[in-house]
């Protein structure tokens, strides 16, 4: 079994792969093509992509029963003792205005100025 999702590519790209796979819903695509076939449609699909993203799934003869790639993704495969996980990539921590600059926003209350900052 191959699925591939694309997200943001070419319609010309999405058209090239029904011809060997089955739109199940916009941008994926699954089918049973040959390991051969797979190969040459991932080539394309890195070729054409343009500014999207691709994700590829494939069953295999190993622990999870299946394998992936990415390409121009944000979340990466990589191998844990045998075992593919997803990477994320790390999100900055959000600041707020009060935590930079230590006082309130505007429009802050003073009884609320008091209660958080102890004075106003």
């Amino acid at each position: 079994m191959t699925v591939i999702v694309l997200t943001n590519c070419p319609t010309g790209l999405r058209g090239f792969l029904t011809r060997w796979l089955l739109e199940i819903s916009a941008g994926v695509f699954v089918g049973n093509p040959s390991a051969r076939i797979r190969d040459v449609l991932w080539n394309e699909v890195q070729q054409y992509a343009g500014q999207g993203r691709a994700l590829l799934a494939h069953t295999t003869n190993n622990e999870q029963g299946f394998t992936f790639r990415t390409f121009d993704h944000q979340w990466h495969p990589i191998d844990h003792e045998g075992a593919t996980l997803i990477q994320r990539p790390i999100a900055k921590p959000q600041t707020s205005p009060m935590q930079t600059s230590g006082s309130p926003p505007p429009g802050w209350s003073r009884a609320s100025k008091r209660r958080r900052w102890g004075r106003g």
